[in-house]
């Protein structure tokens, strides 16, 4: 067991390119309502590995009934994974790891990484924290958790002399979630009644888009933690980024084959507005719309994840994010295609 709360949303971050220098954005990110974790990719196919290896051999093999009463985590081995609290401005409706961030000014300069995290939620429209490694508190925490222990043993104790239970009762054997790794709150926009409902981040990582519950969406620079930019009249619209080709090429349906660098893709933002029946297309950061599509009641806009490029990758050449359509009338989808104007 990971973590006792239900999972809120699944996100999964790779890099675009076959370069193993991104190979630390690989993640598996799963967000719960008042937590969010974090899988590293190659951590994940070492596990999935080692369980497809199992079930090959127990395929060809019998399975002895001493490993019948082992455990997962005897079997396959232990996932790894770092867990942080962000419940600081509430519960979190969406949540994301937008990348590793410099270390604060008075820490030690060690060798853990810092990750940033945006969350969204009922409490604040959005809020940022700088995620550690390091499972040390503070002082008032270390002082607690050395009083703590000491102060549930004696209440423990107590209990059984009042209530004499029946040692001989047989209990089930607690699981215990790993403990929460230090999440400092950066930054917090609280703004009633505004709540924040839905967070799309870019593939790099460095923007990110929220939308409210007052039909705005806020373009936030990740690295400065600043909103740079706002829409407003876009009530229960839903948000993705996608990367455009520069001359104007009909992107593939796998989007390999046609764009061999980053600089070849310009980052735009697809609103999908269904109260207006409409899809827009809008240029980052500050440029202009460049399509406005209108569209089926029952449409909706659809992204697919991206792939660990790091860990197995055929191809060199950029993979751009793409924006699907799809209608839910007659079940067709299409690739977003807008054409980037001359500047």
């Amino acid at each position: 067991m990971l973590h006792p709360c239900p999972i809120t949303r699944l996100r999964v971050r790779g890099s675009s390119s076959g370069s193993v220098e991104n190979a630390a954005s690989d993640e598996l990110c799963v967000v719960f309502p008042a937590a969010i974790l974090r899988i590293d990719a190659s951590d994940l196919q070492s596990l999935l590995k080692r369980c497809l290896e199992e079930r090959s051999y127990d395929a060809r093999f019998p399975i002895s009934a001493k490993k019948d009463t082992q455990g997962l985590d005897d079997v396959y081995g232990k996932l790894k994974y770092q867990l942080w609290n962000v419940s600081k401005c509430g519960p979190c409706s969406d949540a994301a790891i937008t990348g590793i961030m410099a270390p604060p000014l008075m820490e030690d300069q060690s060798r853990q990484q810092y990750y940033c995290a945006i969350t969204v939620g009922s409490n604040a429209t959005f809020a940022a924290f700088r995620l550690s490694e390091d499972k040390n508190r503070s002082l008032v925490g270390a002082i607690l958790s050395k009083v703590m222990p000491a102060t549930v043993s004696t209440i423990s104790s107590l209990a059984k002399m009042f209530w004499r239970n029946d040692q001989s009762e047989a209990r089930p054997a607690e699981v215990k979630p790993q403990a929460f790794a230090r999440a400092s709150l950066l930054t917090c926009l609280k703004d009633d009644p505004r709540k924040g409902e839905r967070l799309s981040l870019s593939p790099s990582g460095c923007l990110a888009a929220v939308t409210d519950s007052l039909g705005r969406i806020l373009l936030i620079d990740t690295q400065a933690l600043v909103v740079v930019r706002l829409w407003k009249g876009y009530r229960d619209a839903s948000c993705f980024f996608l990367e455009v080709p520069l001359n104007g090429e009909m992107p593939s349906v796998d989007g390999i084959g046609y764009g061999k660098s980053k600089h070849d893709f310009c980052l735009c933002l697809a609103i999908h507005a269904p109260r207006r029946g409409v899809v827009e297309v809008w240029k980052m950061r500050t440029g202009p719309r460049i399509m406005m599509l209108k569209c089926a009641k029952g449409c909706q806009l659809l992204q697919s994840s991206c792939k660990f490029t790091s860990l197995s990758s055929d191809t060199y050449d950029y993979i751009p994010a793409q924006v699907y359509l799809l209608n839910g009338d007659s079940g067709q989808i299409a690739i977003l295609n807008p054409i980037i104007p001359p500047s």
